[in-house]
């Protein structure tokens, strides 16, 4: 019998189709845990574009490779793979472009305040939405700090130096290997100044809650947070808190601190954040490119190869030598 893959989302057409070539590919109908679960169990890959359950390998005993069609590690358990031997495998640096593109559009539809005003021209005077355009801004003249400059970082900074003639602040480990459109400053100083704040760094013992109460206090009271990072990094609760008093403008949110956002969460009640289902890295370019590492990645460890990217080389260290 071929190996079966489970595809969690669906992928672009090219990444199915070079699969289905050497495996069987199931799709499931949503990305729901209980979906996961149900269609995981006689699997043998599954690639993901999102969280899998934490218990998933104990309830899907026949997989033994997880390919993340981005680059969340979080959205793996990570301990409970290496202690089933799953190889699991990420794709960084492919939808970099799109998420950047994304926090740019972030920075200009909070500026311009477009969410509410193309809510209020569905519900109220055409006046009326106009004046939600008072408090507008023209982001040249303002200052973008970014938390974190990788890929995503790196083609923020140059797409707001370059395009728009921004200040771009940026902040990381090592200062020293900035790009050229980025000035280095510590995270403190870049919070102070910035009239956006991006997030693009990744979740680390480190980081996570980075932006917490003490952190958004110190922000502008007129400035944006935007998170196309991981969710984690920012506390919610303190996020929650400091929107509602309106301690910051507002905020643009793709991921958030538990995977799902779940229906009446108090952010839902804000008028001055803007959420989305963590798509940020979802554009059919992006996806057409990761699609055919995805598959490349997966049958590579079906195979008993390395993968090009391996994230948990525990998991591979383990194996005896004849499974490799």
């Amino acid at each position: 019998m071929k190996p079966r893959v489970l595809l969690t989302d669906a992928i672009a057409p090219a990444g199915e189709e070079l699969l289905a070539r050497t495996v069987e590919v199931v799709r499931a109908p949503d990305s729901e845990p209980s979906t996961m679960r149900r269609f995981a169990r006689d699997a043998d890959g599954v690639i993901i574009r999102s969280k899998l359950p934490d218990d998933i390998f104990e309830v899907a005993p026949r997989l033994r490779a997880v390919t993340i069609h981005g680059t969340g590690t979080d959205l793996v358990p990570l301990a409970a793979a290496n202690a089933k031997g799953v190889l699991v495998a990420n794709l960084p640096g492919e939808n970099a472009q799109s998420v950047a593109e994304y926090c740019v559009m972030a920075m200009l539809m909070l500026a311009r305040n477009v969410a509410a005003i193309t809510t209020a021209m569905r519900a109220q005077p055409w006046d009326e939405a106009r004046r939600l355009a008072m408090p507008a801004r023209e982001i040249a003249g303002l200052t973008v700090g970014i938390v974190g400059v990788g890929e995503i970082g790196k083609r923020v900074a140059k797409i707001c130096r370059l395009g728009f003639g921004m200040r771009v602040l940026g902040n990381q480990r090592r200062l020293d290997r900035l790009p050229a459109e980025a000035q280095g400053v510590d995270l403190d100083e870049l919070v102070a100044q910035s009239d956006f704040v991006v997030i693009a760094c990744p979740l680390t013992p480190e980081t996570k809650h980075l932006f917490n109460a003490a952190r958004l206090g110190a922000m502008k009271r007129e400035a944006w947070l935007i998170n196309a990072g991981r969710g984690p990094v920012v506390d919610e609760t303190a996020l929650v808190d400091a929107l509602h008093e309106k301690r910051i403008a507002g905020a643009m949110l793709d991921v958030y601190e538990h995977y799902r956002i779940a229906p009446g969460h108090p952010l839902f009640a804000l008028n001055n954040v803007i959420l989305t289902p963590h798509l940020a890295g979802s554009t059919r370019e992006s996806r057409a490119r990761a699609a055919v590492r995805a598959a490349d990645e997966m049958l590579r460890m079906l195979a008993g190869e390395r993968p090009r990217n391996l994230v948990n080389p525990e998991a591979w260290n383990e194996r005896r030598p004849q499974d490799r």
